[in-house]
């Protein structure tokens, strides 16, 4: 299956307008727990996480739309009408195979059927890296080879239309202040949403490198590309 299949109308929707965030500091920092978080979690933070979830769309798949004040903002899936069918599925001929079901999941801190269990890292890691936070250590990161720079031997990524191939380019700073938003600035919410469905690759076919481009980005101007 190629990634240009994937298509739906919230992923068209999705803006890729990245924001200058100023935050105090872009490194996490061991707290007093011994675990790993961002020391930085200011209501400035906050609120500019908050801007870059709402231009960013959020809302559009994960619930409440373009409205924080709206029902189910970053709740996930609540209804049987929301899923995502993505594969040849997805094109022209509804009943084409492969076709796999995804869905929205909860983005709120609830504990149970939220983000609530994770920690900052662990969703700056799913923003930078596309990995499953539940599937992902609470560690930095430092290389995009799997089995390398505690990047996972066996990763599974996060399924479409997340689009975090795009998201992995923006700026340390901004994913920080989305993780801090997720984690501080919204209200938990109960709301189990079921699984995903997905290839036995967990998706990794889909987000092959010659497909989606490297990480960091090649310099500019590519062969694509030009000043005038």
């Amino acid at each position: 299956m190629e990634a240009s299949q994937i298509s739906r109308q919230c992923v068209a929707s999705l803006l890729s307008v990245f924001i200058f965030v100023s935050c105090r500091s872009s490194t996490p920092a061991a707290s007093s727990s011994g675990g790993i978080q961002v020391a930085q979690d200011s209501r400035e933070q906050v609120v500019a996480g908050r801007q870059l979830v709402l231009t960013h769309d959020c809302g559009g798949c994960h619930g409440g739309q373009h409205n924080p004040a709206g029902k189910g903002w970053l709740a996930g899936l609540m209804s049987p009408t929301q899923p995502f069918h993505v594969g040849a599925c997805n094109v022209d001929n509804p009943t084409a195979k492969p076709c796999y079901v995804t869905r929205a999941r909860n983005l709120t801190p609830d504990n149970a059927t939220g983000l609530g269990r994770f920690t900052e890292r662990q969703i700056f890691n799913s923003l930078r890296y596309g990995l499953r936070p539940e599937d992902t250590p609470d560690v930095e990161i430092t290389s995009t080879t799997p089995g390398q720079g505690n990047f996972p031997l066996n990763p599974h990524y996060l399924a479409p239309p997340m689009p975090w191939p795009s998201w992995r380019h923006m700026a340390d700073q901004e994913l920080w202040a989305i993780a801090a938003y997720l984690k501080h600035g919204v209200k938990p919410f109960t709301n189990k949403v079921e699984e995903s469905e997905g290839p036995s690759d967990f998706w990794a076919g889909v987000y092959a490198k010659r497909d989606m481009g490297p990480y960091p980005a090649l310099p500019f101007p590519t062969a694509n590309e030009q000043l005038r």
